[in-house]
C-alpha cells in the first residue's frame, strides 16, 4: 500500500495489508526525517492470509514487506542500519538467518535475533523488525 499521507511537523506513516494496523494502531512503518522504523513484519499475504511455508519461506515474506515499506518512504534495504528477528524455534535460527542475509548480506546492520515463545497466530516462525537512516531528510 502506498504512504498514507499522515503528515505532521515532517512524519509520514506507511501502512501495509495487515489486518492488525488499523485496529491496534501503529503503521507498518513511520519515517520522521532521515529516519525510518519498520514496525515488527509477520509473515503477511496482501490479503491478510499467513504465508504458508517454513521459517526461510516466511523470514522472505517479511523481509519484502520490509522493503516494501522503506521504498514507499523514500529508503532501501542500503539504508538499514539496525534489525531483529524474532523466532520461534531456535531450530530455524540458521533458515532465517539466511534469508535475512540474502538481502541484508552486504551491508550488514547490526542485528539481534530471539527466541520467543510465540507470535500472534500459531502458524507464523518469525517476525522481523528493522531500523534504517537515510543520508538526507526529505
Amino acid at each position: 500500500m502506498a504512504d498514507d499521507q499522515s503528515k505532521t511537523g515532517g512524519r509520514r506513516n506507511h501502512s501495509s495489508a495487515s489486518p492488525f494496523e488499523p485496529v491496534y494502531g501503529y503503521s507498518r512503518a513511520v519515517r520522521v526525517g532521515n529516519r525510518i522504523d519498520v514496525a515488527g513484519c509477520a509473515p503477511i499475504e496482501p490479503d491478510g492470509s499467513s504465508t504458508p511455508g517454513d521459517a526461510g519461506v516466511q523470514a522472505a515474506r517479511c523481509l519484502t514487506i520490509i522493503r516494501e515499506a522503506l521504498e514507499a518512504l523514500g529508503g532501501s534495504p542500503a539504508d538499514v542500519v539496525r534489525t531483529r528477528m524474532y523466532i520461534t524455534d531456535p531450530a530455524d535460527a540458521d533458515l532465517v538467518g539466511r534469508a535475512h542475509g540474502a538481502m541484508f548480506g552486504d551491508i550488514r546492520p547490526a542485528s539481534t535475533m530471539l527466541v520467543i515463545p510465540a507470535l500472534i497466530r500459531p502458524e507464523w516462525k518469525v517476525e522481523i523488525e528493522a531500523e534504517a537512516l537515510l543520508e538526507t531528510e526529505t
